[in-house]
């Protein structure tokens, strides 16, 4: 059994996911298991589907076992994300090698710049340059670049790259063995609104599929296109945050400056800004625009709201991952589960009535998911009721 992991979130499983997949395959590969982002994804927004269709088209298109991403560490920084993702996967205690796409697959050139982003100098130096009013990835990249070259300082231009860095640096620092596997993305880039041949990005499918545009199942497995059309005629695809709009202006608009400055990733006075910003929007895209500026940039804001909107606290992501959840598995991933019977490091959630077993992180977290879920169904098409995620069930194909 030689098993691979992969973290993702599959917004939706389209072709340069499966292109992943199948390099796994190729390697050697006997078992690929993903965690994946539930029903809030990194870019502080909902999943277009929710966690456990777009389980189900990852397992269809060939993964083999399907674990959730906890909500703190997928609403996150691309350190706190990656940090999650791998605690899962070194949880399992299975997992042989650790997967991911990448701009460069150099993974001697990865790996310096892992080393390079951890030198205590590189922090000095940023602390520096964050005073210009730059953010903290320009920061990291120029004193990057000063203390190690261009070529490492180059690494961290690029998406895919800086999650790469992340992961290498998330096994290190918990002394995980695990090896990894880069594997050089072809076709669209990161957030590309243009497809290159049979290859789109996701954020262009998500586009897509939102205004009904069916060319975009000609970019995702046909599992993927399956999926979703029976999620859309049940009324619960495409998931908009739009949708959810007066909700989440009502929530912020009763956070006091207190409340907003207990957020993750809010500091240096960005609470007074937000909290003005609440007053005066009236929509979603005007609070966004309101408060970003060359420092804060449209992603670290959108992340802040939807983690004010779900009441996440930064506390939570610096605590341990306190289980390993189970959204879907194969007949294939059935065989992982039960190597993990004995070599798992945390308890495996397959029903939500585990949880009652489990210690007051773990209830936490999941009451935390509870609420997140009854909030994403505001979001679908079809207004779905409260409770849901204590009924859904895990996916089995």
């Amino acid at each position: 059994m030689k098993v691979y992991g992969i973290v993702a979130e599959y917004n939706p499983f389209h072709n340069g996911h499966k292109y992943l997949v199948d390099e796994c395959r190729r390697n050697g590969a006997t078992h690929i298991v993903a965690v994946m982002s539930g029903n809030f994804v990194q870019r502080g927004s909902v999943a277009i589907m929710d966690k456990r269709a777009r389980a189900k088209a990852a397992l269809l298109s060939g993964i083999d076992l399907v674990l959730e991403l906890p909500l703190p560490w997928a609403v996150a920084t691309a350190e706190l994300f990656a940090r999650g993702g791998v605690s899962v996967l070194s949880a399992l205690g299975c997992v042989d090698t650790l997967a991911f796409g990448t701009e460069t697959a150099d993974e001697t050139l990865l790996r310096a710049a892992a080393e390079a982003v951890c030198d205590i100098k590189v922090h000095e130096l940023i602390s520096k340059k964050l005073t210009t009013g730059i953010t903290y990835a320009t920061a990291r990249e120029d004193a990057v670049r000063e203390l190690y070259g261009g070529d490492i300082a180059d690494i961290l231009k690029e998406p895919n790259n800086i999650l790469a860095v992340e992961y290498m640096k998330a096994l290190k620092a918990m002394g995980d063995p695990m090896s990894v596997f880069p594997v050089e993305r072809i076709g669209a880039s990161h957030d590309s609104l243009k497809d290159s041949g049979e290859f789109s990005s996701a954020s262009a499918l998500r586009i897509m599929l939102e205004r009904g545009d069916r060319t975009a199942f000609s970019f995702m497995p046909r599992a993927t296109a399956e999926v979703f059309l029976e999620q859309k005629e049940i009324g619960k695809a495409p998931a908009c945050f739009e949708e959810s709009e007066r909700a989440i202006l009502s929530r912020l608009r009763q956070l006091t400056l207190k409340d907003i400055k207990k957020a993750p990733d809010v500091s240096e006075g960005l609470e007074n800004r937000i909290f003005s910003a609440i007053e005066s929007a009236t929509s979603l895209e005007e609070l966004y625009n309101t408060i970003k500026t060359k420092r804060y940039t449209h992603s670290r804001i959108r992340r802040i709201i939807t983690s004010l909107y779900l009441g996440i606290l930064p506390s939570l992501a610096q605590r341990p991952v306190p289980y390993i959840r189970v959204l879907g598995f194969s007949e294939v991933g059935r065989e992982v589960l039960k190597k993990a019977r004995k070599s798992a490091k945390l308890p495996v959630i397959m029903k939500a009535a585990q949880i009652e077993e489990q210690n007051d992180d773990a209830k936490d977290l999941f009451d935390l998911e509870c609420k997140a879920t009854n909030l994403y169904n505001l979001a679908t098409p079809r207004i779905l009721p409260c409770g849901t995620e204590l009924t859904d069930e895990v996916v089995m194909i």
